[in-house]
């Protein structure tokens, strides 16, 4: 496969960006190479700048849940830019892309909209904060809830991936505040509680995690932090950037019967652009400003191009509820011939799966936590990336994020992607 094009403006790139990229994962350093440069996308297919086809099992990490270049999201975004990108004042869009996502997702009364995902969870613990009057809060190892500086602390995503356990600018004073427990330990969770009686202002948490591969919530696990944050008088925050509009209608809420407190939203709810919400229950949500103390704001909020290209989707996902079940299936589908291929290949290895978030770990023993994913052989996940990509197939560049299907993928795809992997694996 040719990609001499890609090791060109990967060149060109690092004389002008930090890196060569604008998203530290995307520089392959954790698998080696040189990243791909993709110049367009159709369906469950990219094409890069050497015109290399690949079958895609990113979908731009989540947005892309129907696949890309979807017709009636690019006919909208057409549209409503000959209206202008951007205007800083109220549309009626807003209301209606707001009414909608109430409409969908369990539990959420008002909901502000915001430009990313690390933006949505920052203004979650701030809000957390002012409702209850306390500081501290509780996240997981391995969970990533962006790059706002207390979300850094025994991160997942891209801090996993290049394994940096202390971000430099991120005072002591803000790591002071953040206290940390393994995913799916809830006993761990009852200590810090403990220890910190009456100063914890909020729990988040991914509640299907994706950023050190798709980890699951181990039964009761969820439950658990619900029935704590109650006797506590604590926040429960559903990270959902990745979960919410992809795992059910209404997200992780819905497809595991669990109620959070607020949740944060990204992704899928802007089709692609760049987006991000937070919401919840009315009495902490009236703490917003302009009703409230708790300040937050951002020029191209509820940005208009964003807002369409989003509400376009959702409409689309709600009015075929079909969908999701398609994607369990094409999912279920890849895990089993998965399963297949490498049972015959004889060595150990873990697939978590839950509706269209997947991961193969090279593990052997079951992966639910943190340490769990780093202790598997990710030396090997690296030479099976490179296997794949070579074969057409293009996966995540870390051990450390979920695959996310597209239902765009056809099953002849699946079969070619499994047929790689039983090919691939003969090589390693």
């Amino acid at each position: 496969m040719n990609t001499g094009t890609s090791q060109s403006l990967f060149n060109r790139a690092q004389q002008s960006i930090p890196g060569g990229v604008n998203s530290p994962v995307r520089a392959f350093k954790s698998v080696g190479g040189t990243p791909i440069f993709m110049q367009k996308a159709k369906g469950a297919y990219l094409y890069d700048a050497d015109g290399n086809r690949y079958i895609d099992f990113i979908a731009s990490w989540g947005p892309m849940i129907l696949g890309h270049a979807y017709g009636p999201v690019v006919e909208a975004i057409r549209e409503k830019a000959y209206d202008s990108t951007s205007f800083g004042a109220p549309t009626e869009l807003e209301i209606e892309m707001a009414e909608l996502i109430i409409s969908m997702a369990p539990h959420v009364d008002l909901i502000r909209m915001v430009s990313s995902g690390t933006e949505a969870c920052m203004s979650a613990i701030r809000l957390a904060r002012g409702f209850t009057g306390k500081n501290k809060f509780i996240k997981f190892e391995g969970h990533y809830h962006g790059h706002a500086d207390s979300f850094l602390v025994k991160a997942g995503s891209g801090v996993a991936t290049f394994n940096i356990q202390t971000v430099p600018g991120v005072t002591s004073g803000v790591s002071n505040d953040t206290l940390t427990a393994p995913y799916n330990d809830l006993e761990a969770v009852n200590k810090l509680i403990a220890e910190n009686k009456a100063e914890i202002a909020a729990i988040i948490v991914e509640p299907v995690a994706g950023n050190m591969g798709c980890v699951l919530p181990q039964p009761g696990f969820l439950e658990g932090l619900r029935q704590l944050c109650d006797q506590e008088g604590i926040v429960l925050i559903f990270d959902e950037v990745m979960t919410g509009f992809r795992l059910a209608p209404g997200g992780a809420q819905e497809r595991l019967g669990i109620r959070a407190d607020l949740v944060t939203y990204g992704k899928v709810i802007g089709g692609g652009m760049p987006v991000g919400a937070f919401g919840g229950r009315r009495e902490i949500m009236e703490m917003v400003a302009p009703l409230g103390g708790v300040y937050q704001a951002g020029t191209l909020s509820g940005n208009p191009i964003a807002m369409i290209a989003g509400k376009t989707l959702l409409e689309g996902l709600k009015n075929n509820p079909s969908i999701y079940k398609e994607l369990d299936e094409k999912t279920v589908y890849l895990k089993e011939g998965l399963e297949k291929v490498l049972t015959e290949w004889g060595n150990p290895f873990v697939i978590n799966q839950l509706g269209s978030m997947i991961s193969v770990h090279f593990s052997d023993k079951p992966v639910s936590s943190f340490n769990d994913a780093a202790e598997a052989n990710n030396e090997l996940f690296k030479k099976f990336f490179h296997a794949m990509l070579n074969k057409g197939i293009y996966l995540p560049p870390s051990p450390y994020e979920s695959w996310f299907l597209n239902n765009a993928l056809t099953y002849e795809d699946l079969d070619e992607t499994i047929q790689a992997t039983k090919a691939s694996l003969a090589e390693l």
